[in-house]
């Protein structure tokens, strides 16, 4: 068995960021794993799994870019036989790729299925949700009160809610994120995703017409964005604030509010956990049929490889291995125990090990969820994430954003699906 352990700290890899190991005498195959905090809960059902059924698995991990990486693997006509990508990729490498799983009984125990072309083609890894985080003991330990998230619905509440907290001692109550995945694919994101017509829209920003400026939502959800900059712990120096200082303020207590997602769950409990965080929607002037809702679904997606570079023992391996995940107790516990994750599977009642996975699952039980917006360009977190930097550090004013943002999508092509 070859595992990488990159993403967690691992050492004694190879310079293919893999580590070697031996599984047992039968069929070989690949996954390559790319969502990093789950890196090491893999390396240890990877073993397990490779032990009872005599299986040599090599997991690999990398921080390029998923289909860039991928693309590169398949150009040297090595490719993974299992790989977990974004679901815009499987309408790209894995609609080109990927081994059609229709056939497979745990296709019809989930909603979040990938089809291309009448083939399933995505098995979806888990369902994770975006929303603002809070720390329900860090404010009541200000106000001496129980949170309700459900009080604070508006901007102007979430705002009158910030200066309650201020006047009770707790100098800066949010804390921001600011590397270019967070606001460009998570934040901004909303923009795309919070309306009736997404399609539309973002045809509207690749075609060059789009007026942000004058966009409500847009500007909804920047009236926000400038109230967290307003209340931010790190706000003299935004963009210099490490990942690793905004989980810790958030863990501890120190700050009471934070955009993020539910996968943020291991980063915030490794610090001194203050006990009951949560997720809510995002506070907005704008109140619509999206202001009670979390915006998520099926994060990550596995395919099998079905091109002349992959064996049919080894398809059949990966799909048993999927087929285990999906279906044993040792696999629905690595989920939603282990992992911490949302299963997106009914018939897995497992629950889920941590407080964010826990809250989204309500939220996905109440039908509150607003669909991911999955087709954006490869580079565009990076691009327009960088902008979302530069407003941050308030080096460009809401104008030169929005300006920025419709530059970019106007001069790119756009994303099949």
């Amino acid at each position: 068995m070859s595992l990488s352990m990159t993403a967690c700290g691992g050492s004694g890899g190879s310079a293919d960021g893999s580590t070697a190991g031996n599984g047992g005498d039968g069929v070989s195959f690949t996954i390559f794993n790319s969502k990093s905090e789950i890196q090491e809960y893999l390396e240890e059902a990877a073993a397990k799994y490779s032990e009872e059924n005599g299986v040599n698995i090599e997991v690999y991990y990398s921080n390029d870019t998923v289909a860039a990486h991928l693309s590169v693997k398949y150009a040297s006509k090595e490719p993974y036989t299992l790989s977990m990508t974004d679901a815009k990729d499987i309408y790209t490498l894995g609609a080109e790729y990927g081994y059609d799983m229709s056939g497979q009984e745990w296709v019809q125990n989930t909603d979040y299925a990938i089809t291309v072309d009448d083939k399933v083609l995505g098995y979806p890894v888990c369902i994770e949700a975006r929303g603002m985080l809070y720390n329900a003991d860090a404010i009541k330990n200000v106000t001496g009160e129980d949170f309700d998230p459900a009080s604070i619905t508006t901007l102007d509440e979430f705002t009158a809610f910030l200066d309650k907290l201020v006047a009770g001692g707790m100098e800066a109550p949010t804390a921001i994120l600011k590397p270019d995945w967070s606001l460009g694919a998570h934040y901004l994101q909303q923009v795309y995703e919070e309306r009736a017509d997404v399609d539309g829209f973002v045809e509207a920003l690749y075609g060059g017409t789009a007026d942000l400026a004058n966009d409500a939502k847009f500007n909804s959800l920047m009236d926000t964005f400038d109230v967290l900059m307003k209340y931010n712990a790190f706000a003299a120096g935004p963009i210099s604030a490490e990942d690793e200082q905004v989980h810790q303020k958030m863990s501890e207590g120190e700050v009471a509010f934070q955009f993020g997602c539910c996968w943020e769950w291991n980063d915030i409990v490794d610090y001194d956990y203050t006990g009951n965080i949560g997720i809510m929607p995002v506070p907005q002037s704008v109140q619509d049929e999206y202001s009670d809702c979390l915006v998520g679904g099926g994060s990550k997606y596995f395919y099998i490889d079905n091109s002349e570079y992959t064996t049919d023992e080894q398809r059949a391996a990966a799909s048993d291995f999927l087929n285990w995940l999906y279906s044993s107790e040792d696999g629905q516990k690595l989920i939603s125990d282990t992992c911490g994750m949302v299963s997106a599977f009914s018939n897995n009642t497992v629950t889920c090990s941590n407080d964010l996975g826990n809250a989204v699952k309500q939220y996905v039980d109440a039908g509150k969820l607003v669909p991911n917006y999955e087709y954006d360009p490869d580079d565009h977190y990076s691009k327009v994430g960088a902008s979302m930097q530069k407003y941050l550090a308030g080096q460009i004013d809401r104008a030169a954003l929005a300006g920025e943002i419709e530059q970019y999508w106007s001069t790119v092509t756009p994303v099949e699906h």
